[in-house]
């Protein structure tokens, strides 16, 4: 979902500046007017999913990365896009691996569900100057108060609104009424790009007594975009 309604956009409006890293000549890139976007992995954790969304790594790859602990040390690819990587998570250890590796270039450490901190109103201008926001198998542990909050900072889109994508996903058949609460918070402030459902994993004995009739548990992905 990334690669096919967020990538091109992300490309057709960026371009690496005079200050080209040796990782992007090697993969390709030239020196250009320069325009980086900000990109936000919200509850990102150990950024496995800024891993194959920015740095473009398979499945196969981000496991060899955790292989040991050397070679996770070393993030072994490069980003498709010039971007300002931004991790926001309650765990200070995952930040701060993000962050010494070169992951993340900012991070913000914060319980999203206490709204009343400074972290908390950082991410929200972090989310108004969001370009890209990504949050995947998070916003079932946020409250709803919280989502509302975080999606309206993004759709506002800063002092100067400007285009800006957002992929979330939901995990089916678990927490149903409030990933319905959620979509309809998404569908408030955000227009509807597209989805794709696709198998997670087979459920455990448990889960499907628990869900008679199911035995895989769905992803399901959202792409959406600020209003015009």
């Amino acid at each position: 979902m990334f690669d096919a309604h967020i990538l091109p956009w992300a490309k057709s409006v960026t371009a690496h500046g005079g200050n080209v890293s040796k990782s992007a000549l090697a993969a390709g890139f030239t020196k250009g007017n320069g325009h980086t976007l900000n990109f936000v992995d919200l509850c990102s954790c150990f950024g496995n999913t800024t891993m194959a969304t920015i740095y473009g790594m398979s499945y196969n790859a981000i496991r060899e990365n955790w292989s040991d602990t050397t070679k996770c040390m070393t993030i072994e690819s490069t980003r498709r896009i010039p971007v300002n990587i931004t991790g926001i998570d309650i765990s200070e250890p995952a930040l701060e691996y993000g962050k010494t590796t070169g992951l993340y270039d900012d991070i913000i450490c914060s319980n999203l569900n206490e709204r009343s901190t400074a972290e908390f109103d950082k991410v929200k201008q972090v989310m108004g100057d969001a370009d890209i926001l990504l949050s995947t198998a998070a916003l079932v542990y946020l409250d709803l108060d919280t989502i509302d909050t975080i999606i309206k900072s993004f759709a506002d889109g800063g002092d100067e609104k400007k285009e800006g994508y957002i992929l979330v996903n939901f995990l089916n058949p678990f927490a149903l009424e409030k990933a319905d609460d959620t979509k309809k918070i998404l569908l408030k402030y955000l227009e509807f790009v597209g989805s794709r459902a696709t198998r997670h994993r087979r459920m455990s004995e448990l889960e499907q007594r628990n869900y008679p009739g199911e035995e895989w548990s769905l992803l399901e992905l959202w792409v959406l975009k600020r209003r015009s």
